[in-house]
């Protein structure tokens, strides 16, 4: 087995469900130290994070992962023990082989082997790893970019290690994501008998015309690099329970996945706009999870591109799909972002999988986009 996989196996083998890194980083800690690393455990809450920095000149280029997990689901139902690592038909198995702690071994074989065959680089390398990506990300990798901001330490190039990967490795790069907003809709009404409709204000009718609009208006087209912005309603209660009570309170949650084509204050009130057309009593509350960004093409994109190429043969697509990353925090600092790791087929399902074969490309491409980023005359 090579570096990288055992590295991978010895990652899989921690129960890191979020915020719990279970040693993860003590791990990471005792690989970089030894190559000049500086490393910095930074703990926020019930958080670990680590920044670790080789190198104190710019360009600096940092790759982010996290190494929490979502929970297994009923391990019964897995082939093999969720938190064993187990090699089967090719594939590493284990909770958090693809998502993501088999891309955070090969940041660190690459980095040895990089910083072996050319240790006077030129620039700074580091990773940035957090325990709380999984989870309500309020104290991973967004304090960590605000204790850099503070201190006026900035990262040029940031390459995040989500699986991204569709049908061959390197196939597919997010160079962007859309923005995430969420809503919690109250709409209130008057509680009684069902056997009394003159009695009462049934909260679920008077919000299903509003509601039937937000579904069916279209928000933007999109534009050459996003999709249109959707909005979708992801819970809604309403009730006592029993069948001859009309509620007096109806309770929405929903989505906007949106594009640069709008900010979420424009959003927000359009939102706002529309129920009060409706002549609805409500109460709104919004959590904004992070604003679209993009990373045109450029060094890091190119970079990348071309390391892909040269491993494995593949032609690289760029993509502002699916959900949200830490990226959105690295971002807004000035960074160039993207995202590219393994295969993302089995991410968060039961017996989740990464491919061996790709573990060790996908070190070779991070080493080699280190080579055409920091070995620069």
């Amino acid at each position: 087995m090579s570096e990288t996989i055992e590295l991978a196996k010895a990652l899989v083998a921690r129960r890191s469900i979020t915020p719990d890194d279970a040693g993860c980083q003590a791990l990471l800690i005792s690989r970089l130290e030894p190559l000049g690393f500086y490393c910095e455990r930074l703990r926020f809450g019930e958080v670990d994070n680590l920044w670790a920095r080789r190198g104190n000149d710019g360009p600096l280029l940092a790759f982010a992962g996290h190494t929490d997990v979502v929970p297994s689901g009923p391990e019964e139902r897995w082939n093999s023990p969720p938190f064993e690592p187990t090699i089967r038909d090719g594939l590493l198995h284990g909770r958090g082989a693809a998502d993501m702690k088999g891309s955070i071994a090969a940041f660190v074989t690459a980095c040895e082997r990089f910083i072996d065959q050319h240790p006077k680089h030129g620039g700074s390398l580091a990773l940035l790893i957090t325990s709380d990506e999984e989870g309500p990300a309020t104290d991973g990798t967004i304090k960590v970019v605000e204790t850099l901001e503070s201190r006026g330490e900035k990262i040029d190039w940031c390459l995040v290690g989500e699986p991204t990967s569709v049908d061959h490795l390197g196939d597919t790069v997010k160079n962007g994501r859309r923005g995430s907003l969420n809503g919690r809709l109250t709409v209130y009404g008057i509680q009684g008998h069902v056997a009394y409709p003159h009695r009462v204000r049934n909260p679920i009718h008077l919000a299903a015309p509003a509601l039937a609009q937000l579904s069916a208006t279209e928000w933007d087209r999109g534009n050459d690099h996003f999709p249109p912005t959707s909005f979708q309603i992801s819970n809604i209660h309403g009730g006592t329970g029993a069948t001859n009570v009309v509620p007096g309170e109806l309770e929405v949650t929903f989505n906007f996945r949106f594009s640069t084509e709008q900010s979420a204050e424009g959003l927000q009130r359009r939102v706002e706009e529309l129920l009060i057309h409706h002549a609805l009593d409500f109460r709104m509350e919004w959590t904004l999870s992070g604003d679209p960004y993009l990373t045109p093409a450029g060094s890091l994109v190119e970079a990348a591109r071309e390391a892909i190429a040269e491993i494995t043969g593949t032609e690289t697509r760029l993509s502002t799909s699916g959900g949200t990353s830490d990226g959105r925090f690295i971002a807004p600092t000035g960074a160039q972002v993207i995202e590219l790791g393994p295969r993302n087929a089995t991410i968060h399902q039961l017996n989740e999988g990464v491919e061996l074969t790709h573990l060790d490309q996908l070190s070779a491409v991070y080493e080699r986009t280190l080579e055409k980023l920091l070995l620069q005359p």
